[in-house]
């Protein structure tokens, strides 16, 4: 088959931003080392274009949610440095963990028996502090079957590190409390916003995600965390409409004079949501350009009256500071990396 023509979206990975954010946040994580969360294919952003970059930064652990991930890393690291947040939930997954070598994190006592008959071996082990997620409840901790795993990292997860509250404290209690208790490797915390409450936090590794592809959640990272992710999409029709013509689906836009417009090739399917409705806009050299109407799913209107020389094939930048995206959006900031469609990252 012939070799499929350039495509009309794109996705530009900023990798020396990428690199930059990883070392802010090790460097942020005090005497703890900072690892790095690549699951959902590292948030959206592509596993084969950031991974490598991550390792080379000086990430040496790594975090993905499903086994299914596991190849994909393994590619770029070794197989036993990688945690799968989900556990054994089968003798599959057993099996599957014993044959690459990729570390079990242990979230109930079923998955801590189903390691252990399995041959045991290093794993890691969550405790639920308080966001009542995967993770050992503290009052099962003294089950014998604990006594029996061969824990390289004990892990809990903050609820609200985003937010300045009782529940911060409240869960650093609940996991201090625990951590005597169980015989491990090493202790591991908090996440990007965690990072940001201090040394208390910090423990041995830390577990940076958002933060790492471009996003922050507390002032205390705005200086730090640089964008990564730009995704592009070209114009592919360009059009005169008449005042009073309506564009899109609903006729939701009514043209209040005549306008040159220009159709994008972006659409829900790529993750522009319909969210973006009304309040969204594409760019080409410092001019906005408002999405007119509805979201489609493979294309957008916009309104070309202050870029009057665009023509088909030229390419506009979407605006993806994810902070600014989320606030314009109402789209959460993690929501706006995982959802970018596969067509932005085919090429």
């Amino acid at each position: 088959m012939a070799d499929a023509p350039p495509p009309s979206l794109r996705l530009k990975i900023d990798r020396d931003a990428l690199a930059a954010n990883w070392r802010a946040l090790n460097r942020l994580s005090g005497q703890a080392s900072a690892g790095a969360a690549v699951k959902a294919d590292c948030y959206g952003l592509g596993v084969a274009q950031c991974l490598p970059v991550l390792r080379d930064a000086g990430a040496q652990q790594f975090f993905v949610a499903h086994w299914c991930e596991v190849a994909a890393v393994a590619r770029h690291v070794p197989a036993s440095s990688i945690s799968v947040l989900h556990g054994p939930l089968t003798d599959a997954d057993a099996a599957y963990a014993r044959a690459t070598g990729a570390i079990p994190t242990i979230n109930s006592l079923a998955q801590a028996k189903r390691w252990v008959e399995s041959g045991g071996g290093p794993c890691d082990l969550m405790i639920d502090s308080g966001i009542n997620r995967l993770g050992l409840s503290p009052h099962e901790v003294g089950d014998p079957l604990v006594a029996q795993l061969d824990v390289r990292t004990l892990m809990s997860h903050l609820a609200s590190a985003d937010e300045d509250g009782p529940k911060n404290v409240q869960q650093l209690a609940a996991f201090q409390a625990v951590i005597p208790l169980i015989k491990h490797g090493q202790v591991s915390f908090a996440n990007s916003a965690g990072i940001a409450l201090g040394p208390d936090y910090h423990f041995d590794l830390t577990r940076p995600g958002l933060s790492l592809y471009g996003g922050w959640q507390r002032p205390e990272l705005a200086s730090e965390i640089r964008q990564v992710a730009y995704p592009e999409a070209a114009i592919i029709q360009t059009r005169q409409i008449v005042a009073g013509e309506s564009v899109g689906y609903n006729a939701t836009f009514i043209a209040p004079r005549d306008m040159r417009v220009g159709v994008a090739s972006l659409g829900y399917a790529d993750g522009y949501l319909h969210h973006w409705r009304e309040v969204g806009a594409l760019e080409h050299n410092g001019h906005r350009l408002p999405v007119l109407g509805k979201v489609s799913m493979d294309m957008i209107v916009i309104d070309l009256s202050d870029a009057p020389d665009l023509s088909e094939g030229d390419w506009l930048s979407v605006p993806y500071s994810l902070p600014d995206a989320a606030q314009q959006s109402g789209i959460p900031q993690y929501e706006l990396l995982t959802v970018l469609g596969q067509r932005l990252k085919s090429r």
